[in-house]
């Protein structure tokens, strides 16, 4: 069973991948109600993955978490979500901006959560060439992905020495709300969520700022947990350790939102980082719609 999850995520990382690869010159692109970006190829790899695992999804063990699912927000059912055996969450572009731009910073992300807890992982971004993933035993980064000069590296637990080298990658949102305290490490945002949960994992920048949605942390989730590094609140420092219906903001339009901002960083590391992210007019941090709305 895992070896063909597994199996299915990669094929669903390569096939996608040559989508985007085709399409991202094509200029074509779309708002949503939410003002975000829609690209024809967010929606032929969202019906990608959709044929890839529909057998699966037509029995109650399984269910799909899709970006690009219109009906996906309606879905939230907390009685549903805690008790199916398997969740898939997918991104079929994160990064849509980098991408309408023809830049190389977007990524495909597939990820399936057994039992509430992060299990497969699949993370690709196809210009780059590089591909992390998590086979349910162990983590890997690979050069060269899908093709016959593949180089492949073991990802095992890393604990960044924060210096003046350091980056710390933020997200869209982060100046509107927060300044950063730039004296011995500096701020970087790659626009691209899934490229900043995955670059720390092999030392390139020692954590991330992070508040999004599932399908934009659950194909990282294995991956970032064998470098030893973790989601931490930033304002309560508790760790996410599994999936739970509290996480999100369920009652808004946007229920796969998380409600609150995490920090991505080894353990030691974490309170260093936190004490760097200082709120816009020292305003106290509330956990509210206008504070995780991005």
């Amino acid at each position: 069973m895992r070896e063909e999850y597994f199996s299915r995520m990669k094929d669903i990382a390569f096939k996608g991948g040559k989508i985007a690869l085709e399409l991202i010159s094509s200029g074509g692109y779309f708002l949503k109600s939410d003002r975000t970006i829609l690209t024809k190829a967010d929606v032929e790899i969202s019906k990608l993955a959709f044929s890839v695992i529909d057998d699966l999804l037509k029995t109650p063990d399984h269910m799909l978490i899709d970006e690009e699912d219109t009906e996906c927000a309606e879905s939230f059912d907390q009685s549903h979500f805690e008790d199916t055996a398997f969740i898939w969450a997918i991104d079929p572009i994160d990064g849509t901006r980098s991408f309408s731009n023809r830049m190389p910073n977007f990524g495909i992300s597939i990820g399936l959560i057994k039992e509430l807890k992060p299990w497969l992982g699949v993370v690709y971004f196809p210009m780059l060439g590089e591909l992390f993933y998590s086979d349910g035993k162990q983590s890997f980064f690979v050069q060269n992905a899908y093709t016959e000069c593949e180089e492949t590296m073991l990802i095992s637990p890393i604990d960044h020495q924060i210096s003046r080298q350091s980056i710390f990658i933020s997200n869209d949102s982060f100046f509107e709300k927060f300044d950063w305290n730039s004296s011995d490490c500096q701020l970087m945002n790659p626009l691209c969520a899934v490229l900043s949960l995955c670059w720390p994992t092999i030392g390139r920048g020692c954590g991330a700022f992070f508040g999004a949605h599932i399908w934009d942390f659950a194909g990282s989730w294995p991956i970032f947990l064998s470098a030893g590094l973790s989601l931490r609140s930033y304002q309560t420092g508790n760790e996410i350790t599994q999936l739970d219906a509290v996480l999100f903001a369920r009652e808004s339009k946007d229920p796969w939102k998380l409600k609150e901002y995490y920090i991505l960083s080894s353990e030691r590391n974490f309170p260093l980082l936190r004490e760097k992210i200082m709120l816009k007019n020292n305003i106290k941090v509330r956990q509210n719609a206008s504070l995780t709305t991005s």
